[in-house]
């Protein structure tokens, strides 16, 4: 596997694979790797003839006083595991390397990036687009696998792929879950002991919710309902949003039909955790 840190030397390489017929899947990451991560490169591996992935914690996405300083960063153990799953490239520039005289440009997809997360954290998605649109300049791939735990930012990034003609498929994988249901996350390893068993709740409000639509109920508020239930029996988690929206504009929908998005966050102690569920276009549901 080969190991890269520069614009340069990553463009000459796709340059190289695209002028050899290769097709390069794509997986973006900012490292602190977990089975969640890992899936997206297995999926990759199916859509594509080689697999780079990139590793870089990106300051623009982080707001102030968030966690950019704190954020896990294992480096040497991530190239390990990439170069397991089989990953032919890992970019891992420095954030020098990415913003080299700062970055006055913004990438900024209206609407959609001031909901539910946008909300909370009103500069994130901001931050998200113009890296992952640097990316897709610098690696060229023809396919790009990102997580559905990151739902709204799959939506985002579908938008402005589109928006801008950027040429590049998007796949948005299942989400992986630890056994008792609790979304792989990076972020995972800031709970304690008892924080962890109580962050789980997220995860069985959401899954609550999912088994009623599963049995049949379509109104938005009993949905909801059920799953504040839920939330309530758990007094350490603090509720940012839950709440029930169309996956095409992330406005709220009076009932729980094809394409729409389940998606709720809490904090647990000092660490906020997101989660969500929803209706494919043909109907069916995913957790």
């Amino acid at each position: 596997m080969r190991m890269i840190t520069t614009v340069a030397e990553m463009r000459q390489w796709s340059d190289h694979e695209r002028q050899s017929g290769t097709r390069i899947g794509f997986v973006p990451t900012m490292g602190a790797l977990h089975a969640g991560h890992l899936s997206l490169v297995a999926r990759a591996r199916t859509k594509a003839d080689v697999v780079a992935a990139s590793i870089f914690v990106n300051p623009t996405q982080f707001g102030p006083r968030e966690d950019f300083a704190s954020y896990p960063r294992t480096l040497e153990r991530d190239v390990d595991l990439l170069a397991q799953e089989g990953v032919a490239v890992v970019f891992a520039p420095s954030t020098e390397e990415m913003y080299p005289s700062g970055c006055i440009t913004t990438v900024r997809v209206e609407g959609l990036s001031a909901k539910l997360e946008g909300a909370i954290r009103p500069s994130h998605f901001a931050g998200v687009t113009l890296v992952v649109a640097k990316l897709f300049h610098i690696v060229q791939p023809h396919v790009a696998v990102f997580g559905r735990k990151d739902a709204q930012q799959a939506i985002i990034l579908q938008r402005m792929v589109r928006d801008l003609d950027f040429g590049v498929e998007l796949d948005v994988a299942p989400t992986v879950r630890e056994a008792d249901g609790l979304a792989m996350s990076s972020r995972n390893v800031y709970l304690s002991i008892a924080e962890r068993k109580q962050a789980v709740v997220l995860a069985r409000a959401l899954q609550a919710g999912f088994r009623a639509w599963s049995e049949g109920e379509r109104k938005s508020a009993v949905v909801r309902a059920l799953m504040m239930n839920v939330l309530a029996e758990e007094p350490a988690a603090r509720l940012d949003y839950l709440e029930i929206v169309s996956q095409r504009t992330l406005e709220p929908v009076a009932m729980v039909r094809s394409g729409t998005l389940v998606a709720g966050a809490i904090r647990v102690g000092n660490t906020r955790l997101i989660d969500n569920w929803w209706v494919r276009e043909d109907g069916t549901g995913e957790f």
